[in-house]
């Protein structure tokens, strides 16, 4: 087999993708305008090399996916041995195959008590399709179709397809005719540093709870299906909830019968440092939606559990849930994913987590609270955000908004670290192995890098 590292030059590898190449979330002017995009090669642990020999510490994960680090083999061995034995079939026609029961049984014994049964897609954004159609079957089955409104957040990220975009709570995501899709409201998110409000205040978390009711009573309650929900919102800015916020969240839903959707995309599989963000906020959750960090990112799988009350329309009546992927429950992805899940136990990813490198990437960004640009340092687990400002009292942004996040995101680039700017704000989700030395060259990287940013304004 031809050894596909460093095959062509970088100049003719970045000529032909900006030939023939549609990135995703890109402007392709600006990417020629820069010379064509980083070609990366390889990566190990948290590390990645591009094609000119540069090392960066990818204080991302890759998409908030490579849980468990780069390089490891025991995937690729298992996704040639399933490849070798079934290579591919699909799960319609009453048909199946052992990796993808084996998952769906490995899971109902990780996620939260109650969610048994498993839906198997490719990705997240097709995971919260797939919750949708779910909940809105399951009140038009119970002859109430006029629910089908679901709350969303402001700043929220569900995903990319049509209706993950208008579950979203962002606006640039809404910018083409026809999104966001009828039936899709907005409540105010539970964001302290926007709101002016302190993050540890619990007097703003009830407020931001109460402002999921609001959009309930502004949609008519008898019209709502269900609200959805990351624990902690992940792309939309490390929005994490203040205290008492997902409990009197719940207490809301379940005062109007309104099923909750909890997103675990970002947070699921260990990155909170339990298997689901779920967990650590107390969540009960009726449908879960699952993505990333199920294979680290090795195979395209996602996932979507619901609890007994969801499924009975499915289960205990009769008619056919007409809905799914050709390659809902892959049998590679399958195997894969729980290759990653066995790897996860066996070198107690979540105890390294909580007991190592969450609190290492809290304690290190923290060290930079005072540094003039830095409004806010705010982060759950082993994600984490800075929030950027031109005047730390009034909370003020640059101008123009984003600027100076992005410029700090490029100088990391140069210096090895990988991280990413939303709004004025740098978030950070590295893979879960980081150990505490790797988490300090990441504070070092970005400690100078917003010091020669600082200087130069």
């Amino acid at each position: 087999m031809t050894d596909r590292k460093n095959v062509r030059p970088t100049a003719e590898l970045q000529a032909a993708d900006l030939a023939h190449h549609l990135h995703p979330f890109t402007d392709h002017t600006e990417l020629a305008g820069e010379g064509g995009p980083r070609i990366i090669t390889h990566g190990e642990g948290v590390w990645l090399w591009d094609s000119e020999g540069r090392r960066l510490l990818d204080g991302m994960a890759g998409l908030w996916c490579v849980n468990i680090g780069y390089g490891r083999p025991e995937l690729g061995e298992v996704a040639r041995r399933q490849m070798d034995r079934l290579a591919y079939y699909n799960t319609f026609f009453k048909t199946s195959h052992e990796p993808v029961v084996e998952l769906s049984e490995r899971l109902a014994g990780l996620l939260p008590d109650g969610l048994d049964h498993v839906f198997f897609a490719n990705s997240g954004s097709e995971a919260n399709d797939t919750a949708v159609r779910l909940v809105r079957n399951y009140w038009a089955r119970h002859g109430q179709p006029e629910r089908h409104v679901i709350i969303s957040r402001r700043h929220a990220y569900h995903g990319s397809t049509i209706l993950a975009a208008s579950l979203g709570g962002m606006a640039s995501m809404h910018d083409i005719p026809g999104i966001p899709v009828p039936g899709i409201v907005h409540a105010e998110p539970p964001y302290s540093w926007e709101a002016g409000a302190d993050l540890d205040d619990p007097e703003f978390g009830a407020r931001a709870a109460d402002a999921v009711e609001e959009a309930i009573l502004r949609a008519g309650a008898d019209s709502v299906a269900a609200f959805i929900g990351e624990p902690v919102m992940g792309a939309g800015g490390v929005i994490v909830p203040p205290p008492g916020y997902w409990k009197r969240v719940q207490e809301i839903c379940d005062r109007y019968g309104i099923l909750l959707i909890c997103d675990e995309v970002i947070c699921g599989f260990g990155r909170m440092g339990e298997w689901f963000g779920a967990q650590s906020y107390a969540i009960r959750p009726d449908v879960m939606t699952m993505a990333k960090g199920l294979s680290s990112g090795y195979q395209p799988i996602s996932a979507v559990a619901i609890n007994a009350r969801v499924a009975e329309p499915l289960l205990d009546r009769v008619g056919r849930f007409p809905h799914g992927f050709t390659y809902s429950g892959h049998p590679v992805a399958a195997a894969v994913a729980l290759e990653n899940l066995d790897i996860m136990a066996r070198e107690n990813l979540l105890g390294h987590v909580r007991v190592t490198a969450a609190p290492a990437l809290q304690t290190g960004l923290a060290t930079l609270r005072d540094h003039p640009l830095v409004g806010e340092v705010r982060g759950a687990g082993l994600v984490a955000a800075l929030e950027l400002t031109a005047d730390k009292a009034s909370r003020r942004p640059f101008d123009p908004a984003g600027s100076v996040a992005t410029r700090v995101r490029d100088l990391c680039f140069e210096r090895g670290l990988v991280t990413r700017a939303v709004r004025e704000g740098l978030v950070f989700a590295p893979p879960l192995v980081i150990s505490q030395d790797e988490v300090g060259e990441l504070v070092t990287i970005l400690k100078s890098c917003l010091d020669d940013v600082w200087a130069a304004l």
